[in-house]
């Protein structure tokens, strides 16, 4: 079976969203990656049942499946990027996310989505981290009961930087909040963690609740385009093949909105012939194994 591409919204900021989807869905991709932000459903504006329930009937229209990104940057605080986190010292920091993200999970039951991701932040400095890890397991516990009680699955995102930042943090962290899936982003693996691209899908297949794929150069940071860093796209989606995840998986470039136009096609393109040379690589190998069989 052929994998399902998607790609986020906080890469389209410079498109209005019914046009960034119709974009998408005429570009031949499968899905949507909906960033929840002041450019695209605004979660604070008012009507958002009306404007969800509104969405969900054009993305049903557009043939384009869902996951919602809690990750929009001056959402709820215009002056602190990505602030308040799960781990914010302040518990009415804490919980203002905590309301946040029960709002994502809203919007993903009323548009039929297949995961809702979210990430831990960065502690503060001079914050204890045994303090924020337990801060972090009592917001992630909740976040996922809420989301159980909607049927909406909750995948946790790796992020460099933070108190969370690759497959072994989420792996303890999953220990104590036992519900929570893994969202991988692939391109992460360059950058933090023992795990290559290739070897975290085959070792956390069996927990992944979302993907997103990008390129990334070895140990940086930085989100582009396919061809443009490190990450061997046929090895990767050659492992999600394998391995048989059936989720969407989500080019996330949030830095290339002002190229989208051209970058939305192009992309899928890449990421197809990068499918189809793992597929032929496989067959190679299967042929070479039966004959030296």
């Amino acid at each position: 079976m052929a994998l399902r591409y998607a790609y986020n919204t906080n890469g389209l900021t410079s498109h209005r969203l019914d046009d960034a989807l119709s974009l998408l869905a005429h570009s031949g991709y499968d899905g949507v990656a909906l960033t929840l932000d002041v450019a695209h459903h605004d979660p604070f504006a008012p009507g958002l049942t009306a404007r969800t329930d509104r969405l969900a009937h054009r993305l049903d229209m557009l043939g384009l499946a869902s996951v919602v990104e809690t990750g929009a940057r001056f959402l709820l605080d215009p002056r602190r990027k990505h602030h308040p986190t799960l781990v914010s010292p302040d518990q009415v920091d804490r919980t203002r996310r905590r309301d946040f993200l029960r709002t994502c999970v809203d919007v993903a039951a009323g548009l039929g989505s297949e995961a809702v991701s979210f990430w831990a932040g960065v502690p503060e400095p001079g914050t204890d981290r045994e303090r924020c890890w337990r801060w972090l397991v009592d917001g992630a516990n909740d976040i996922v009961a809420y989301a159980g009680r909607r049927g909406i699955r909750c995948a946790f995102e790796p992020e460099p930087g933070m108190l969370v930042e690759d497959c072994d943090d989420w792996t303890r962290l999953v220990a104590e909040v036992p519900d929570l899936t893994l969202a991988l982003d692939t391109g992460h693996c360059l950058v933090s963690g023992r795990h290559e691209p290739a070897a975290a899908v085959h070792a956390f297949a069996d927990r992944l609740g979302a993907c997103a794929i990008e390129d990334m150069p070895r140990g940086r940071h930085e989100h582009r385009a396919p061809g443009e860093g490190d990450l061997d796209f046929p090895s990767v989606l050659g492992a999600l093949a394998r391995v048989g995840y059936r989720g969407l998986v989500s080019l996330e470039l949030s830095r290339d909105a002002h190229r989208a136009d051209t970058l939305v096609p192009r992309a899928l393109a890449a990421l197809r012939d990068a499918e189809q040379s793992a597929r032929n690589h496989a067959e190679r190998s299967a042929v070479v194994a039966e004959v030296s069989g």
